[in-house]
């Protein structure tokens, strides 16, 4: 009886050994040797999405729970025949015999992604690499999730959105977008926002000055607007019951016209009420091939008497007065805004930073300027930098516009104003016509 025993427990260590072995070496064996039961008090990984871009590619591993990670490189293992690759190794993580079969993603920056049950409380996930120049690693929440972009040039080709998501899952409504009229139409013959429009003007055949021209001085033709919150979010809560998901969506609507009528391409990242995470708001830009990025939101304060607008840019640094709107926005504690910042000082913002600034400025005075001619108690709170996750999640100029309080009874009251609402969204336009006029200056003098 001992005997059998004995031979019992040797074959479950050697079970258990196996187990481990296999998950360092491959990370995506489809079957453990033995069965093992969860460890309790475990995360697990609910979804894994990719979408690609010209020039990096964005990998958002979503958790059940809050999990910190770096990413580490290795080199390409030709012997093994292994490319060069990251990996993450994400402590208190299980994922047993799911996530067994590797992810493709074969868009000339990446192989694909693969998951493995590295430790009984650890998985790792590996990226597997075709090209590569730098990477970066952002922790967000709601829901918890790990966003890896991973950076490096590739072959020229049209700019696309590919999101592919396992286990497979609904696929979402494509982002609404209008145009303007082709040269020469009555601004008035502009389609309807619902209306689709023609595929020459959202498709063009040529390639686009854009893809090779740095941020600030390519010429500015697609806007993406996005309207703060939604769905189950629904941002400040004002005094008059008013929310900010139907203040940014009836701003974004209208701006859209406005846009549409000075001859822009506009895309929306949502145009009904509906949940939408931030990094799927930044790839919506992306995969449209945006120019500008403009975020609309609503402030709020514990104070009701508090009033005013103001309009944000990113920076590596920030202002202390930022804090409690970056965590409100950001959907996270102030305690967890430094934290934020540390990590804001390691990405790629440099590029776009300058542009964003002068964006902001001129958006901030065309908005503040035009109200003010009309409205004799606008407040003007300044133009601010301040680490929010939308505006760094996009690699193009970028402004978060907080248009009013929606704590203070009078900016709510007047923020459900669908008369006041095509005010603001009348400035807006025209500070974002001005911005295009002035890069536009400075292409048309370098250009042959």
């Amino acid at each position: 009886m001992r005997r059998g025993a004995s031979r019992h427990r040797r074959a479950t260590w050697a079970g258990l050994l196996g187990l481990l072995a296999a998950g360092a070496a491959t990370l995506a064996r489809a079957e453990p040797p033995v069965p093992l039961d969860r460890p309790k008090g475990l995360a697990s990984v609910t979804n894994v999405r990719t979408w690609s871009y010209r020039e990096f590619t964005r990998v958002s591993i979503e958790l059940s729970q809050p999990v910190h990670a770096g990413a580490r490189r290795l080199p390409a293992d030709p012997a093994a025949g292994r490319p060069e690759r990251l990996y993450l190794d994400l402590e208190g993580v299980w994922i047993g015999r799911d996530w067994a079969e590797p992810i493709p993603v074969g868009d000339g920056l990446l192989q694909g992604v693969r998951l493995g049950q590295n430790t009984l409380s650890a998985t790792r996930v590996v990226i597997d690499l075709e090209r590569y120049e730098s990477h970066r690693v952002l922790r967000l929440a709601g829901p918890d999730r790990l966003v890896v972009d991973v950076f490096g040039a590739r072959p020229r080709r049209s700019a696309r959105r590919d999101e592919r998501a396992t286990p497979p899952r609904v696929a979402e409504p494509l982002p609404d977008v209008a145009a303007a009229s082709p040269p020469g139409a009555a601004a008035r013959s502009a389609r309807p926002p619902q209306a689709a429009p023609p595929p020459p003007v959202l498709a063009p055949a040529e390639p686009m000055a854009p893809a090779v021209l740095p941020p600030g001085t390519r010429p500015v033709r697609t806007i993406v607007i996005d309207a703060g919150h939604g769905g189950r979010d629904p941002g400040a809560i004002g005094a008059r019951g008013v929310t900010e998901k139907d203040v940014t969506l009836a701003l974004a609507r209208a701006l859209r016209k406005r846009l549409v009528e000075r001859g822009f391409r506009v895309v929306l990242t949502r145009s009904d009420d509906r949940t939408l995470d931030l990094e799927e708001r930044t790839a919506l830009a992306e995969g449209a091939d945006g120019d500008l990025f403009v975020s609309l939101h609503c402030n709020a304060a514990p104070r009701p008497g508090l009033r005013g607008i103001e309009t944000y840019s990113l920076d590596e640094g920030y202002e202390r007065h930022s804090v409690h709107v970056a965590a409100r926005e950001n959907g996270i504690t102030t305690r967890e805004v430094d934290v934020l910042q540390r990590t804001v000082a390691q990405l790629r913002v440099g590029e776009v930073a300058g542009p964003s600034a002068q964006l902001a400025e001129v958006v901030h005075r065309e908005l503040v300027g035009g109200l003010s001619r009309r409205y004799d108690d606008v407040v003007d709170l300044g133009v601010k930098k301040g680490p929010f996750y939308v505006l760094f999640l996009s690699s193009m100029p970028s402004i978060l516009v907080e248009v009013g309080f929606l704590t203070n009874e009078a900016e709510a009251r007047r923020l459900a104003s669908r008369e006041y609402v095509a005010r603001i969204a009348g400035h807006l336009a025209d500070g974002i016509a001005a911005y295009r006029d002035r890069t536009g200056a400075v292409v048309a003098k370098g250009s042959p």
